[in-house]
C-alpha cells in the first residue's frame, strides 16, 4: 500500500517550479510551439525525465516532450499520459509567485499582490472540504498555472515512483507533454504515431474521484466586417461604420440560453471572445460549443444568419466570415469501446470514489487524440477556478491523482 503522505512535497515542488515558469500560448502566432517560452518548460522536463532515468527522452521538432517508463511485465498494453505546459491567454500568466498554505486552517485565503482578493468556500465551494490540506495559489495579480501543470506534476512523480520502484509490474508507460493546449493547437499531426499507445489519459481534470470520456465538440470562426470610410464631419450618407455592424451581430447573439454565461450543463452556446478594429473594419472572433453535431451546425447557422442579416441592415457594409473545425466529442470513439474509461473507473475506486462522469464543458488535448485514434479520456488533478487570479489546488488531491494513475497501470498488467 502506497503511504498517503508519500508524493506530497515532490509534487509540491515540482508544481511550485513549474508554476514559476512563464509558459503562456499566443492564438495569434503562427510558430510551433506559439510561443518560445513554452519550451523553457519542455527543456526543464527533458532534463528532469533523463535525471529519474526515462528512457527515449525526446524534444520533438513541433515541442512535445516525450519519454518512456520501460515495463516490468510483458503482455500488457501500452499506456499513455498526457499533460500540457502551457498556461491560458485569458488572463496574466506572466510572473507567477505560487505560495504554498500548508495545513490550511479553514479561514479566509488572501493575496499579497491583491488585498481585494478572497478565496473561501464562497468563491470556490470546493474548498469546502479541503480543511488541514496544503493549498497552493498564485499572488493576485496572475494566475497559478495548475491547469495544467498540475497534470504534468502528477504524471512527472508516478513516473519517478515507477522508475524507483522496480518490483511493481506494469507494461510500457508514454509519457507526453503538449504546448498550445489552450489555443486548440497541442495534439500535432504526429504525435499519434510518435506517441506509439493503445489508449492514452489526460491529466486535466478538477475534482477528486472524477473522470470525464465525454466534451463539447468546437468550431471556431472569424468574421471580418469592411464599412464604407468617410471623413465624419461629412459622412452623412456616405459613410458605413463597421463597429455598427459588429455591434448588432452582437446584439442579436447575445440571448439569455445561447451565451456561455447563460447556459450549464449539455447546454450549447456561441461565445464572442475577441473584438479588434475601428470603424473601417472590424474582426469578430467567436468560439461555438455544442455536444451533439446537430446543435454544433445549427450554432453556425444563427451566426450566419446573423451576420447577413446585419450586411443587409448597414448598406455599403460586406461581412465575411470562415468557420472552422477545432475538435470533436471524444465520446463518439470512446463509446465503441469502453476499456480505458473502464479502467480508468477501476483505478477511482482504489482511492474509495465512486467514480463521477460528467462531460467537459470544454476540450482537452484528448479529444483530438481520439479522434485521432488514441482513445484518450481525461482524469482528475484537482485543479480550481482556473483562468484567473482565484485559481488554486490541492496538493492532496494531486497526490490521489498520483497514486490512482500508478495503480491504474499495475491494473491493467494483471
Amino acid at each position: 500500500m502506497t503511504d498517503s503522505n508519500q508524493f506530497n512535497q515532490k509534487l509540491t515542488d515540482r508544481l511550485v517550479t513549474y508554476c514559476a515558469i512563464d509558459s503562456q500560448s499566443d492564438e495569434h502566432s503562427t510558430s510551433i510551439p506559439s510561443t518560445d517560452i513554452q519550451l523553457d518548460v519542455s527543456r526543464h522536463l527533458v532534463a528532469e525525465l533523463e535525471r529519474i532515468g526515462a528512457s527515449d527522452v525526446e524534444l520533438t521538432s513541433y515541442g512535445v516532450v516525450l519519454a518512456t517508463v520501460p515495463a516490468t511485465v510483458e503482455d500488457a498494453p501500452t499506456i499513455g499520459f498526457c499533460a500540457h505546459v502551457d498556461t491560458a491567454p485569458q488572463f496574466n500568466a506572466t510572473g507567477v509567485k505560487p505560495r504554498v498554505i500548508a495545513n490550511w486552517d479553514g479561514s479566509d485565503i488572501t493575496y499579497p499582490d491583491n488585498p481585494d482578493l478572497v478565496l473561501n468556500p464562497s468563491t470556490s465551494a470546493y474548498l469546502e472540504g479541503k480543511v488541514g490540506e496544503d493549498i497552493i495559489t498564485a499572488s493576485g495579480l496572475t494566475l497559478l498555472g495548475a491547469d495544467d501543470k498540475a497534470g504534468v506534476a502528477i504524471i512527472m512523480t508516478m513516473a519517478e515512483h515507477l522508475l524507483t520502484t522496480p518490483d511493481l509490474k506494469h507494461g510500457k508507460v508514454r509519457l507526453t507533454f503538449t504546448p498550445d493546449e489552450e489555443i486548440g493547437k497541442g495534439v500535432h499531426a504526429d504525435l499519434p504515431a510518435d506517441f506509439g499507445v493503445d489508449f492514452a489519459y489526460t491529466l486535466d481534470g478538477a475534482k477528486r474521484g472524477t473522470m470525464e470520456y465525454e466534451t463539447f465538440s468546437a468550431d471556431g470562426a472569424v468574421i471580418t466586417i469592411t464599412g464604407t470610410s468617410a471623413h465624419p464631419g461629412y459622412a452623412k450618407n456616405k459613410m458605413t461604420n463597421a463597429l455598427h455592424v459588429a455591434a448588432q451581430i452582437v446584439s442579436d447573439l447575445n440571448e439569455p440560453g445561447t451565451t456561455p454565461e447563460t447556459t450549464s450543463g449539455r447546454e450549447s452556446f456561441t461565445h464572442i471572445y475577441a473584438q479588434e478594429g475601428g470603424s473601417s473594419e472590424v474582426t469578430l472572433r467567436f468560439i461555438l460549443r455544442a455536444f451533439e453535431m446537430d446543435d454544433l451546425e445549427a450554432q453556425a447557422a444563427r451566426l450566419q444568419a446573423a451576420c447577413a442579416k446585419a450586411e443587409a441592415d448597414f448598406p455599403g457594409s460586406k461581412v465575411t466570415g470562415e468557420i472552422s473545425k477545432q475538435y470533436r466529442n471524444m465520446r463518439y470513439w470512446l463509446e465503441n469501446d469502453m476499456t480505458p474509461v473502464d479502467l480508468a473507473r477501476e483505478a477511482i475506486r482504489t482511492e474509495g470514489f465512486d467514480p463521477e462522469s460528467v462531460p467537459i464543458r470544454g476540450g482537452t488535448d484528448g479529444s483530438r487524440l481520439t479522434e485521432l485514434g488514441v482513445p484518450c479520456p481525461n482524469l482528475y488533478t484537482g485543479m480550481m477556478e482556473i483562468h484567473g487570479p482565484l485559481e488554486w489546488i490541492s496538493v492532496q488531491d494531486m497526490a490521489s491523482a498520483t497514486r490512482m494513475i500508478s495503480n491504474l497501470v499495475q491494473i491493467a498488467a494483471k
